[in-house]
């Protein structure tokens, strides 16, 4: 039986049609099979914002919806590991928080907390993972990047700030006060949730204005993932499908054709391995010199799978699947949007 609640607040966002593919394609937590008709805990929440950002995803990555339609078709189904975005920790940010804080104050409340703090130092970047308290196995993290433009030039600090100073905050008043609320209770009245949901998925998208062709070039010559997030925002990055053999399905979607890393990232416990398809390439605008729109093939989303092993915890006599990540997997991976700038 489906759960009432996660169900109602994806039919009211996305529709009948994209809620039925979502239930029949995510692995769904096992805690969100009780529940109460109405009252939408933190959990029910936060499940039905990750199957709606996994649909965005979607929408943006056609590997990605080839790779989930064929897993369908073979009758499998995907295992919504994490997904993973990119923020910018920039004073002049418009009336958007600086970095990873504009989205802590939505996760939070949905009961992430943080799991691992992972230094990027070859991207000049920090990257942060998210857990749900309550189901940490079972409902996707968020891997949060923030990337320092202090550690660039100050021609990039100056094509940042012309880029993300118009950023609006998407957050509403209301929005805040349903947050709080959801903070303090640990859930809200359906009708609450059925407003709040919209809003905290479309935080995950780009804030500020078209950004000129002139700073995009600034900032491509310096940080393609800062470029990256000029046209894409806070969009999902990617998408990941935790899958028991990475390097076998790595082997066969190579076989297939698909767009595949050369090579899979194995972690420095020898417990995580990931590997991922290439951006999908996307038709962006720009503001020329002259003030005209331009419009240029750039990298967008892309689609990521992660093998993790489980380990026997002495303590709670159970297996336990290792959750962390690792900074070298995650620069290798981020490499992936990179390799498409130009």
């Amino acid at each position: 039986m489906r759960n009432a609640n996660v169900e109602r607040l994806l039919t009211s966002l996305l529709g009948n049609e994209k809620t039925d593919f979502l239930f029949s394609t995510l692995n769904f937590p096992s805690l969100l099979e009780d529940f109460e008709e109405g009252t939408v805990t933190r959990a029910e929440l936060a499940q039905a914002m990750n199957m709606a950002l996994f649909d965005d995803l979607l929408q943006r990555s056609e590997n990605g919806r080839v790779y989930t339609k064929d897993a369908i078709a073979s009758g499998g189904s995907v295992f919504f590991d994490h997904g993973a975005i990119r923020t910018v920790r920039w004073a002049q940010n418009g009336a958007l928080p600086p970095g990873e804080a504009a989205f802590t104050r939505i996760l939070r409340p949905l009961g992430f907390r943080l799991n691992g703090r992972y230094p990027l130092d070859k991207l000049n970047m920090t990257g942060r993972a998210y857990a749900h308290e309550d189901a940490p196995d079972d409902i996707a993290q968020f891997f949060v990047s923030e990337l320092h433009p202090e550690r660039f030039s100050t021609e990039f600090q100056q094509a940042v700030t012309n880029v993300v100073a118009s950023s609006k905050d998407p957050l509403t008043p209301l929005a805040v006060s349903q947050l709080s609320e959801l903070e303090r209770d640990g859930s809200l009245t359906i009708e609450a949730a059925l407003k709040l949901l919209p809003v905290i998925v479309g935080a995950f998208s780009r804030q500020h204005d078209l950004p000129s062709e002139t700073d995009y070039e600034a900032l491509l010559l310096e940080s393609a993932e800062m470029a990256w997030i000029s046209t894409e925002g806070n969009a999902f990055n990617h998408a990941t499908d935790r899958v028991e053999d990475v390097f076998a399905l790595s082997d066969e979607e190579k076989a297939k054709g698909r767009p595949m890393k050369p090579e899979v990232e194995r972690s420095r416990s020898g417990r995580v391995f990931q590997t991922a398809y290439r951006a999908d390439t996307v038709q962006r605008q720009f503001k020329a010199v002259d003030g005209t729109l331009t419009t240029r093939d750039v990298p967008g989303s892309f689609y990521e799978f992660i093998t993790r092993k489980r380990t026997f915890d002495q303590a709670s006599r159970r297996w336990q699947t290792d959750l962390r990540f690792d900074a070298g997997n995650a620069t290798g991976i981020f490499k992936m949007t990179a390799n498409a700038a130009k």
